[in-house]
């Protein structure tokens, strides 16, 4: 007997709707200035490995602007929804993937020649790191706007931030040094090597923060209490008692 289909929300998006929300998002009227699909990939993901769950109305207005302006009373509401809509599909399939499997498939473009070729900073990046820049810079704008994992008290958080950060231009010889160590000791000879070493890294700070994550929220006593049937607050669209009220 076939498996059940999972709700619409729960389904994770196509390709013509990762191209419809990169074209939603490149859309949005100005002054406001959105992240583009890859970059809101890895936003996602820096979101989902924070030591605390964040609510969706704390980090969706980074994602429509930089400066998390609301959009324009004459901007298009309808298609600000199906944007919004998308995004939160994408965090919920992200976040069952990380659960689930410990594994997800990130959205990368993978024309590692074309990515930012005419950036300074991306210059100095070899292809590889070009064609991954734009979803680490999402993740670490994540950690920026939500510093909880980086202020973390785990000696295996570094390490594994490091393998994302490793992407990203170095701004220090400490920075420098640091990503030569990782060449030598971890080399990423295609793509494909480093897109498995991303998604390596993003599910062991997942497995990292995991059980404070899920702690915090149980115990802070102002927050309302969760029914072992209501939808589990990790997001992964089970009931509690099948989740991780079953722990």
């Amino acid at each position: 007997m076939p498996a059940p289909a999972l709700p619409a929300a729960l389904v994770d998006l196509s390709d013509a709707e990762f191209q419809e929300l990169d074209e939603l998002l490149a859309a949005t009227p100005e002054p406001l200035l959105a992240m583009d699909a890859v970059m809101l990939d890895g936003y996602l993901c820096g979101l989902l490995v924070q030591p605390m769950l964040i609510a969706p109305q704390q980090w969706l207005p980074w994602v429509f602007d930089a400066e998390g302006r609301s959009l324009p009373e004459a901007g298009d509401q309808v298609a600000h929804e199906r944007a919004r809509a998308l995004t939160l599909r994408r965090h919920t399939a992200l976040n069952r993937a990380l659960l689930d499997d410990a594994w997800f498939h990130p959205l990368i473009l993978e024309d590692a020649d074309e990515a930012d070729d005419d950036a300074d900073d991306a210059a100095a990046l070899n292809a590889v790191s070009r064609a991954l820049l734009p979803w680490v810079a999402g993740f670490q704008d994540a950690c920026a706007r939500f510093p909880a994992l980086l202020e973390l008290d785990d000696p295996a958080v570094a390490p594994a931030l490091a393998r994302l950060f490793r992407h990203l231009p170095a701004e220090t010889d400490e920075e420098r040094e640091l990503i030569a160590t990782l060449d030598r000791e971890l080399p990423l000879a295609t793509l494909d090597d480093a897109i498995e070493e991303l998604v390596a890294a993003v599910a062991d700070l997942a497995d990292l923060t995991r059980d404070t994550r899920y702690r915090v929220d149980t115990v802070r006593r102002e927050a309302p209490k969760v029914g072992r049937n209501d939808p589990c607050p990790c997001g992964s669209g089970r009931k509690y008692k099948q989740c991780h009220g079953s722990a």
